[in-house]
């Protein structure tokens, strides 16, 4: 049975009178695939910002592996492993896709920013050693072929990969997915799932926001359902489908929309 590795208890999140997120509790439990769901509006991103320390809670708490890091500030929540992908927006478009890969390993250097300006010994042995890691990472990710191609000439579905490789270079044990399947054709979507399951089988924890209804019935061990920042179900796949409170507030009526 799996250990919980995050428990996130009645967090509630208020901007003036609106809680965008309103006494939510689950688990996440080591190893799993948990995918957070929910109409537009419903408290997705917010929770994540929450959880990630980019926002601070109004009230409850998140414990990491028995620690609070409810309060704490992002870089060290990310320290200690809770790593947050974004969609494009910390891509440099300019580098290619190993340059970026490689700065992101910025929180596991030994050397200072100024050792790295004059070149010491221990940035070149941090950057030798970032250089490697970050092959590495491209190419378990599939990204192996264009690494040193520019980001900006990189297709969608490459682009959302690489986002995904720059979160891994922070070495999670809990990485964050904000869409990870957004604007992909089917294609792109399998592989993006194969993508995120080979994550899981690294030993990496992984908590995702998803529209793409048919992916995140296809990839989840779990998933959480939020509805005007309220948790309304929590459940397997098949769980969800079957679940009054989710049909009506966000399956609709035609579960063959939801491609299972």
């Amino acid at each position: 049975m799996s250990s919980t590795l995050m428990q996130i208890q009645n967090l509630t999140k208020r901007f003036g009178g609106l809680a965008a997120v309103n006494d939510v509790s689950f688990d996440v439990n080591d190893g799993e695939i948990l995918s957070i769901i929910g109409p537009n509006g419903a408290g997705k991103s917010t929770l994540f910002k929450l959880i990630s320390s980019f926002l601070h809670a109004s009230s409850g708490k998140v414990i990491y592996l028995g620690e609070e890091i409810t309060s704490m500030s992002p870089h060290k929540v990310a320290r200690l492993g809770v790593i947050r992908t974004f969609q494009e927006t910390t891509i440099f478009r300019e580098m290619t896709a190993l340059e970026n890969v490689v700065v992101a390993h910025h929180l596991q250097s030994t050397a200072t920013l100024t050792g790295f300006f004059f070149g010491t010994p221990a940035a070149r042995g941090d950057e030798a050693r970032f250089r490697e890691s970050a092959a590495e990472i491209l190419d378990y990710l599939g990204l192996g072929g264009v690494k040193d191609m520019k980001a900006s000439n990189l297709p969608h579905g490459y682009l959302r990969a690489l986002g995904i490789a720059i979160g891994m270079a922070a070495r999670p044990r809990l990485l964050l997915l904000d869409e990870p399947f957004a604007g992909m054709n089917s294609d792109e979507t399998r592989h993006a799932i194969e993508m995120v399951r080979g994550i899981r089988e690294r030993g990496v924890t992984v908590l995702l926001v998803e529209h793409d209804m048919p992916a995140v019935m296809n990839i989840s061990d779990r998933i959480v359902v939020l509805n005007f920042g309220k948790k309304i179900a929590e459940g397997t796949p098949a769980e969800i489908q079957s679940n009054e409170a989710v049909i009506e507030a966000y399956l609709g009526r035609e579960d063959e929309e939801v491609g299972i």
